[in-house]
């Protein structure tokens, strides 16, 4: 089951790829992570998918990644008399909380009273993913007026958004924290957030999950942004929801914005997805447009961990075609030599510890050596992320003794994750194991080398020091005789 690239693939679960033969097929076309979307469903829905996935990583043998992505506040318009209204630019129309009171051509009703408490004169309203902009002109006690700017028309319950006023709102709502419980319980290995604008956010969900999911932020407001650098050290991946980042921001500053996401993720040694609308039109076609088709390129190129499919699994027409096509996209771009220099004229990642150059040591020996794969041993997935982090040209053999540690790691760039319960007692043992396992997972054959990154003491987080190239010898499984092995201490030169 090894991929044959780096960038990985998530796919979001939904009607149209909920059963058991359908994820079974998307997952051997390519997916690496499934993403649930809690905004869709019920937990009963979930929990059966949860299930399914599971029983399809018993039967691959292979660790599949999980993510629990949560709704967040859903900010929605009240209902009208007569269902919708129509107007024109310049109209002024009133906004209040009374909700019990239908709205007409002159006033709209908005359920959030404390949302029409935080903005003032100037402040822009959008709604209908941003078809109506609207500008606040007046403000009185419990209403305002807002001036339209652009569109004609609203109708019940179309969603607006806020986007230059923090709002007063946690990104945790009463479901929210159910399907939180609920997602944690069947054991995801990721949490992902919606609606985050300040760092006091993630802290807040942090004190509910503890460390029984990892963290993902999904960037999607313009706050956020402002706060990006804090908020990706307090976060364990990103999500880049260029959907939502579309409407509260102008279309041409997404693409930067990207950009620098994916730069400030990697520099950090979080893992970034790219998401939304990467090969939109194949909900209802079976080839992507060829601006879709350099849109996931451009992705690549940029050096996402993951780029994902949502509609597009989730309730389009054609689920598994989209994963053949954005696979075969990866693999292209990441066959150009244009690619490998582009990632390597980035920015060099941060990091000063033992670990974090013992990892950049091992990264550079495997490419001298032409070593077949990078070792790392991982016991919380640190040493994988750092890994990753380096965007090595060879594959990185994440072994660990934690499935949990494995599922995560499944949408870490480059890293084929394997779960391997077996106690490492000795600098030989470490180095059988590593060959046994590269040779079987076909990350190896006789003759090839491995750079294997370990720490000691053994199975202890955070000791990473001890760097060792391994030549394969010509017998199956190898023996600690069958290896030429080349070690180097913490502290000493690569070998």
């Amino acid at each position: 089951m090894k991929r044959n690239r780096s960038t990985k693939i998530i796919a979001t679960v939904g009607p149209a790829s909920n059963s058991a033969e359908r994820l079974k097929a998307l997952f051997l076309a390519g997916v690496d992570v499934f993403r649930l979307n809690f905004s869709h469903g019920t937990q009963d829905d979930h929990g059966t998918v949860i299930e399914r996935i599971r029983a399809l990583e018993a039967e691959t043998g292979r660790p599949i990644g999980i993510i629990a992505d949560l709704q967040g506040p859903k900010l929605r318009l009240g209902r009208f008399a007569d269902n919708a209204i129509t107007f024109a630019p310049g109209k002024v129309l009133r906004f209040d909380s009374q909700v019990e009171r239908l709205g007409d051509e002159n006033r709209v009703p908005i359920p959030h009273p404390d949302i029409i408490a935080a903005l003032t004169p100037g402040s822009t309203v959008l709604c209908d993913d941003g078809k109506v902009r609207l500008k606040v002109v007046a403000k009185g006690d419990g209403w305002l007026d807002a001036e339209v700017i652009s569109g004609t028309r609203l109708s019940n319950n179309k969603g607006f958004n806020i986007p230059d006023v923090v709002l007063p709102l946690s990104p945790l709502t009463e479901k929210d924290r159910r399907d939180l419980a609920f997602a944690i319980d069947k054991g995801v290995e990721w949490i992902a957030l919606s609606f985050v604008q300040r760092p006091e956010d993630i802290h807040e969900a942090r004190a509910l999950i503890g460390n029984r999911a990892a963290v993902m932020l999904k960037m999607e407001k313009p706050a956020a942004v402002e706060h990006l650098t804090e908020l990706i050290q307090l976060s364990d991946a990103i999500m880049v929801a260029r959907g939502d980042l579309g409407v509260e921001l102008s279309l041409p500053e997404v693409p930067a914005i990207q950009k620098r996401m994916i730069a400030e993720s990697r520099r950090f040694g979080r893992p970034v997805i790219v998401a939304t609308q990467m090969l939109e039109s194949m909900i209802t076609a079976p080839v992507p447009t060829r601006a879709e088709v350099s849109d996931v390129a451009t992705a690549v190129y940029e050096g996402a961990d993951c780029v994902m499919l949502s509609a597009e699994s989730a309730a389009g027409q054609y689920p598994v075609e989209a994963v053949v096509f954005m696979d075969d996209i990866i693999r292209h771009v990441e066959r150009d030599p244009g690619y490998r220099r582009s990632l390597d004229a980035l920015p060099a990642p941060t990091g000063t510890g033992i670990g974090d150059a013992m990892i950049r040591a091992a990264t550079q020996t495997a490419t001298a050596v032409g070593a077949s794969a990078l070792v790392a041993y991982t016991l919380s997935g640190t040493t994988g992320l750092r890994a990753a982090r380096e965007r090595p040209a060879q594959p990185i053999l994440g072994i660990t003794s934690r499935i949990e540690t494995a599922r995560r790691l499944a949408l870490s760039y480059a890293v084929h994750a394997v779960h391997a319960p077996e106690d490492i007692h000795s600098f030989g043992e470490m180095v059988d194991n590593a060959v046994r396992i590269a040779v079987r997972e076909g990350l190896g054959a006789p003759g090839d080398r491995l750079a294997i990154a370990a720490g000691v003491p053994f199975a202890r987080p955070g000791t990473t020091n001890i760097l060792r190239v391994t030549v394969i010898g010509d017998t199956d499984p190898p023996s600690k005789h069958d290896v030429e092995d080349h070690a180097a201490p913490a502290g000493a030169a690569p070998v």
